[in-house]
């Protein structure tokens, strides 16, 4: 069975979906069959490795999983694009036409051929991110270097606690990231402390700094492994993702 990453954040612009990109594409460069989940009906994830929205998300559809993935310029790597249509989203998100269900029993029976999966989450604890959580095997956080970086964190763990609690889940605390790190800022290092004194070892060593080619890499289509190999930011998620190599 392969390792099934939510990657989850109620807040929006924490690097959560550039965390999914490019993780996803580390891990194939490192040898992982990987599969990345758009389930944001912004679809950052789908045109940030240059792919288009689809008309209807691949998960209300019938069709064979070979039919509904895109593939990237990395080999190892297929992306299950998102979709903006309303209808969609409203079925995704309220569980219309068994939708939920069917998410569910994806991840459980047509992801076996992966090494990981990673879910790309919408920044809320709606029913769409709960159910995205229920089929994974790890939740991974990422969280930005400020003054509001704790805020809403105790609703997040709530909902991952009543996923766990569920019959038969498993479902565990894969880990914390912190993004947007600057080195020379005092309240960074203050908020380093803070997360790492609370949450102790499920932070991961490896901070993702302030790069601009982290926020570039997307407008272009790509990962910023592809976009720029050798900036900082590259580097941080190639450690990143050797840390969760590690993490078994």
């Amino acid at each position: 069975m392969p390792r099934i990453m939510c990657v989850a954040n109620q807040k929006g612009g924490v690097g959560k979906t550039t965390t999914a990109i490019n993780l996803s594409v580390s891990l194939a460069l490192g040898g992982q069959h990987t599969l990345l989940i758009d389930l944001d009906p912004q679809c950052n994830a789908t045109t940030g490795l240059g792919h288009e929205a689809t008309d209807h998300h691949p998960l209300l559809t019938h069709l064979p999983l070979e039919h509904v993935l895109n593939d990237v310029t990395v080999e190892g790597l297929d992306v299950m694009p998102g979709s903006r249509r309303f209808d969609d989203i409203h079925s995704l998100a309220e569980g219309e036409a068994d939708a939920l269900v069917r998410i569910q029993r994806f991840f459980g029976e047509d992801v076996r051929e992966y090494d990981f999966v990673l879910i790309d989450c919408p920044p809320s604890l709606g029913v769409l991110t709960e159910a995205a959580l229920s089929g994974s095997t790890e939740v991974l956080m990422p969280i930005q270097c400020e003054y509001f970086a704790m805020e809403g964190l105790t609703q997040m763990i709530q909902v991952i606690r009543r996923v766990m609690q569920q019959p038969g889940n498993q479902l565990e605390f894969g880990g914390i990231v912190l993004t947007m790190y600057d080195h020379s800022l005092e309240l960074t290092h203050e908020v380093d402390a803070e997360v790492r004194d609370f949450f102790g070892d499920i932070v991961f060593d490896t901070v993702v700094p302030r790069d601009v080619s982290v926020s570039e890499a997307p407008s272009y289509g790509r990962s910023v492994l592809q976009y720029a190999p050798r900036s900082r930011g590259a580097r941080s998620y190639v450690e990143l993702c050797m840390e969760v190599l590690d993490r078994v």
